[in-house]
């Protein structure tokens, strides 16, 4: 490896645009190839971001030797398949949430990185943003107590062309992996397991998946979240930490967050806005970096089995809906 790490972008789309402006704030970062499923699409995104490699193929990224470490930026139905071409590839890969479409393909994936060796870690951005750091520091100094609720919330309506995807049981569409996953994640960050017990409710498209849901998780000891996730509803983005001495809010969006609120009882409450520098992409990618150097395969932070078990409680909740897709 040298000094820089050269990325490869598997995909050019929006959310593979969002990675390469991320990556771009990075002195030691080289964006040095990309793959598509076209030579047009390739050497558009390569022009755009000055890009040395371009390939035609997924494939063909894979073997790049130039590359070390793969951004998967495809829809959520190729993430298995793409991911593991690169692990066997001999390449660190940075999966696009969700991991995968259902707790069987995620197995899979981490069977395989396991037995290559290659670093991997679910692209759950949120968590490596700074906000966050701050966050989890004054839950660690009991500033709030005992963290006893969760309410947090990601729904947006979508536009006519956004909706033919999301709606798209073939492209394991609805509320759930696409946005729903963001509070998900974040209940499982915060209270360290998965729930004991969840109710749920969604109302389904006519396509047979979730316009929007409503998640009700409960905990060993009490402990609480309340979770929502829409495609076809606007929402306010915001999420609220509740414990025995006080609460903080992390500020609209929280998935994106660049500012949290502590309030302790009566105080004055305390809102910090952290430094932040570019669009938030870039801290998931700096933490694959310092892994990487030191030789690990997983990030603490996002580790392969709670990416399983975040799998497993969206299952269980598509489960109580009645959903499927065709993958599963």
């Amino acid at each position: 490896m040298t000094d820089s790490i050269r990325w490869g972008i598997l995909g050019t789309g929006h959310i593979a645009n969002e990675f390469a402006t991320g990556l771009q704030a990075i002195p030691d970062a080289v964006i040095q190839a990309v793959g598509s499923r076209t030579q047009a699409s390739a050497d558009a995104f390569a022009d755009k971001y000055t890009i040395a490699n371009r390939h035609a193929s997924y494939e063909a990224l894979a073997k790049d030797p130039e590359v070390d470490a793969i951004y998967v930026a495809t829809p959520h139905p190729m993430h298995k398949d793409n991911t593991i071409l690169c692990l066997r590839a001999g390449k660190a890969v940075l999966c696009e949430k969700p991991f995968t479409v259902n707790v069987a393909e995620a197995k899979e994936v981490v069977a395989v990185a396991r037995e290559t060796g290659q670093f991997c870690m679910e692209a759950m951005w949120t968590r490596f943003l700074p906000v966050y750091d701050q966050v989890r520091q004054w839950i660690a100094d009991d500033a709030i107590g005992e963290i006893r609720m969760l309410q947090a919330d990601f729904g947006f309506r979508a536009d006519a062309e956004e909706a033919g995807r999301l709606l798209d049981p073939a492209m394991a569409g609805g509320s759930l992996l696409d946005v729903g996953i963001y509070p998900i994640s974040l209940a499982s960050m915060l209270f360290a397991k998965q729930p004991d017990k969840m109710v749920s409710l969604a109302h389904l498209s006519d396509s047979g998946v979730d316009e929007q849901g409503a998640y009700l998780f409960q905990y060993d000891g009490g402990a609480m979240a309340m979770l929502s996730g829409a495609v076809l509803t606007d929402t306010p983005w915001e999420a609220t930490i509740m414990g025995t001495k006080g609460w903080i809010r992390i500020e609209r969006p929280f998935w994106n967050a660049r500012t949290a609120t502590l309030q302790v009882g009566e105080d004055a409450p305390v809102t910090v806005t952290p430094d932040t520098i570019e669009n938030g992409y870039n801290y998931e990618a700096m933490a694959v970096m310092d892994c990487m150097r030191k030789g690990l395969t997983e990030h603490p932070r996002m580790p392969l089995d709670e990416s399983v078990a975040l799998m497993e409680t969206m299952d269980a909740l598509r489960a109580q809906w009645g959903m499927t897709y065709p993958m599963d």
